[in-house]
């Protein structure tokens, strides 16, 4: 089969460095960064833009929502070449110095999730790559950006998060939230414990930025600050880094 089942690409498509947002429709945003960006595949929740960054041929897929996608698109994507990836997506802060629209860079992720389990026993740590982080690092030094980086938490529920007293298992979610914070875990969101073991199993490297939406433990504790939508500065982040990884630094 030339083409990969779900991404609908195939060897020569795509860079050896793949910028992997959740959403589809960051991917086109994301490409304006490249020069001479082109559009090569769109199936299901997986949009592949190629173009280039320093003269090196470089990607973005998109992958949808949570752990299983995005272990899906790693798997194909490593198949077909690529051997470095930076996660570019959105978080809810759970550390109260976490603001919204800060930079939130991941040095490893809480396994809330089941597709690592499938890649690795639950004792296995979900950590970053340290020379992508490092790169993330100096990307938003370099841009100026207020930016924390630790651990952060994955969950396969979004609502389990948000509306956590509508599940039957609400006691275990909810003192499962305090240990989280009592741990000084960062923020959570629902992709890069799945996209961090992936990784490692692959034999691949992965990073992780996140652009900070809101943070309800702010809310909860009287700070007034708008939401956050915009995720034009972890997208530079990651842009910045790859330039770093490219020319070496």
């Amino acid at each position: 089969m030339a083409k990969q089942y779900h991404i609908a690409c195939e060897k020569g498509d795509v860079g050896n460095i793949c910028i992997l947002p959740g959403d589809p429709g960051r991917c086109e945003k994301i490409a304006k960064y490249f020069d001479n960006p082109l559009k090569i595949a769109q199936n299901r929740e997986y949009v592949t833009y190629t173009g280039e960054l320093c003269g090196k041929k470089v990607s973005v897929t998109s992958t949808g929502i949570g752990g299983p996608s995005a272990a899906i698109a790693m798997e194909e994507l490593v198949a077909i070449g690529v051997d470095t990836f930076i996660r570019v997506g959105t978080c809810g802060g759970i550390n109260l110095k976490v603001k919204s629209g800060d930079i939130v860079i991941a040095s490893g992720a809480v396994r809330n999730e089941g597709t690592s389990r499938e890649y690795a026993p639950i004792e296995y740590p979900a950590t970053a790559d340290f020379d992508i982080t490092t790169a993330l690092v100096s990307g938003a030094k370099k841009l100026g950006l207020n930016y924390h980086i630790g651990v952060v938490q994955c969950k396969d529920s979004f609502y389990g998060q948000h509306s956590p007293e509508k599940s039957p298992v609400s006691y275990e979610l909810l003192n499962k939230w305090e240990a989280w914070k009592k741990l000084g875990v960062l923020a959570s969101e629902m992709e890069s414990a799945a996209l961090f073991v992936t990784a490692a199993s692959l034999g691949v490297k992965c990073g992780s930025v996140f652009s900070v939406v809101w943070n309800q433990e702010r809310t909860a504790k009287g700070f007034v600050e708008e939401n956050c939508h915009d995720t034009e500065n972890a997208i530079k982040t990651a842009v910045e880094a790859i330039k770093s990884i490219i020319k070496g630094e």
